[in-house]
C-alpha cells in the first residue's frame, strides 16, 4: 500500500494523505512492512515525553551521565587499584597504536587513502567543536601516565577521537570484507568505550558521537574519492 500523499492530476499534491483514508488492516500492514519507522516514531513520541518532564540539571551541580551511572562499580574498582587502571590505559593505547597503523598501513601499503582521508576530516572537525565547547573535566577523572593523550596532557571531550579512530579502521575492514577483523576491533571499542566511562575520561556524547562522526566522514571521504576520480577523465 502507498503511504504517501497522492499526486493530482494538475500537479500539485492531493488535500489528503493516503494515511486519512487507512483502514484497521492498513494499519496493521504498515506496521508489519514499515516497522522501522514505526519504531523511530515511538521513540520520537517518548522523547516529546522525557524532554517535557526531565528536570534540568541545577547550576553548579555536577553533569549527569547515564554512562557514569552504568560504570560505577567499575569507577569504584579503578580508583582503588591505580596499577590496573595503569594497566588498562596502557591497553588502550596499543589499540590507538593498533588504529593508526592500520590506517596508515592502508594508504602507504594498499594504496587507499580513505580511511586517512576520513582521519583528517573527522580530527579536524573534532578541534573544531572541541575548541568551540570546552566541557569540563569531571572530578572524578581517573588520569593515567600510560592513557593517550600521554602524561595526562589535555584534550578536548567532544568528541571522542579514541572511538572515532577505532570505528574508521572497522569501517575501511568491513568495505575490504575483513569481517573477522572488523568484529575484534568492534569489540575492543566496545571495551574502550567501557574502560572511558569508567574512568570518567569521556561522557556518553563523546562515545556517541565518535561512532556516528567516523560513519558521516568515511561515507564523505568516500564521496570525495569518487569525485576525485571523475575529473580525472
Amino acid at each position: 500500500m502507498d503511504i504517501t500523499a497522492t499526486k493530482t492530476d494538475e500537479g500539485g499534491w492531493g488535500s489528503k494523505p493516503s494515511f486519512m483514508t487507512w483502514r484497521p488492516s492498513d494499519i496493521v500492514y504498515v506496521a508489519r512492512h514499515h516497522w522501522i519507522p514505526c519504531l523511530f516514531a515511538a521513540g520520537f513520541l517518548a522523547s516529546m515525553w522525557v524532554e517535557s518532564t526531565n528536570k534540568m540539571i541545577p547550576a553548579g551541580s555536577p553533569p549527569y551521565d547515564v554512562g557514569f551511572v552504568a560504570t560505577r562499580s567499575l569507577y569504584r574498582v579503578l580508583a582503588s587499584s591505580p596499577d590496573l587502571n595503569t594497566a588498562l590505559a596502557a591497553l588502550n593505547s596499543v589499540l590507538g597504536v593498533m588504529q593508526t597503523t592500520y590506517i596508515i598501513g592502508a594508504w602507504l601499503m594498499e594504496g587507499r587513502p580513505r580511511a586517512t582521508i576520513t582521519v583528517l576530516f573527522l580530527f579536524t572537525c573534532r578541534a573544531v567543536l572541541g575548541y568551540s565547547t570546552q566541557l569540563p573535566l569531571s572530578q572524578e577523572y581517573l588520569g593515567s601516565a600510560t592513557d593517550f593523550p600521554l602524561g595526562n596532557a589535555t584534550f578536548f571531550f567532544f568528541f571522542s577521537g579514541h572511538v572515532g579512530g577505532t570505528t574508521i579502521a572497522s569501517l575501511d575492514m568491513r568495505r575490504m570484507q575483513r569481517f573477522r577483523l572488523a568484529m575484534v576491533f568492534d569489540i575492543l571499542n566496545v571495551l574502550q568505550m567501557i574502560r572511558l566511562l569508567g574512568t570518567r575520561g569521556h561522557y556518553t556524547i563523546d562515545l556517541a558521537v565518535g561512532v556516528g562522526a567516523a560513519i558521516f566522514f568515511y561515507s564523505l571521504a568516500g564521496k570525495y574519492e569518487a569525485m576525485m576520480r571523475k575529473r580525472q577523465f
